[in-house]
């Protein structure tokens, strides 16, 4: 078995651009991804970029993702994209991300599009919850970014969130861990910082994003 863990950029589409079919707010941007092997090693990276057929990448999104127009203009509509990943992805192979979000959203696209995918139930179905396991390993009771959890796993990790390729690689890492570590523990300085913490920031400025329907 293998692990593919995904994770999306997206754009807004402003209003006037939804329509009955398609009548929610985000539009992917990029695709990364990242394959592990049985044993949680990284074995292989994907990453495209998705050009928007509704949405437009506003001046907060690429301050945010640092992509823009020029990024996105000669790259494969989402049709081309999910088959370029799908052709990457091997045949066993079971997708991760961190939280529901990114499954939710290519569903969307492939519903409101209309899109033939030869691997649509993969792609829309049943992917592993990252947050979902770290959350429970902590046995939290508020949400946590994905940059805390790594902090509090005591992760070594890349800079540059908000990165589909970067967010992937990391939240690998986190689920490597996660699975390879029967009996995790927090990192006990990061765990200390944040328990002292009154009105400290619980998701990532994605995630906040990913939640709001947002108007041109």
């Amino acid at each position: 078995m293998h692990y593919a863990v995904v994770d999306l950029e997206m754009c807004t589409v402003p209003k006037a651009a939804r329509t009955s079919k398609y009548h929610w707010s985000q539009e992917t941007i990029q695709i990364g991804a990242v394959l592990l092997d049985d044993a949680y090693e990284v074995i292989d990276k994907f990453c495209t970029y998705v050009c928007p057929e509704k949405g437009h990448i506003t001046s907060f999104i690429r301050k945010m993702t640092g992509i823009s127009d020029e990024h996105v203009k000669d790259a494969p509509v989402m049709q081309d994209a999910l088959k370029l990943l799908t052709d990457w992805l091997p045949k066993e192979v079971e997708l991760v991300a961190w939280s529901d979000s990114d499954r939710t959203q290519i569903a969307h696209e492939i519903r409101g599009k209309g899109l033939q995918c030869d691997r649509e139930e993969l792609l829309t179905t049943a992917w592993t919850d990252c947050q979902a396991i770290f959350d429970k390993k902590l046995k939290a009771t508020r949400a946590y970014s994905l940059e805390q959890a790594l902090n509090l796993s005591d992760i070594m990790y890349e800079d540059g969130a908000h990165d589909g390729l970067v967010d992937a690689y990391n939240t690998a890492l986190l689920f490597a861990k996660l699975k390879k570590t029967p009996d995790y523990e927090l990192n006990q300085y990061y765990k200390s910082a944040d328990e002292k913490e009154v009105d400290h920031l619980s998701c990532t400025l994605e995630d906040l994003f990913k939640g709001i329907q947002l108007d041109s």
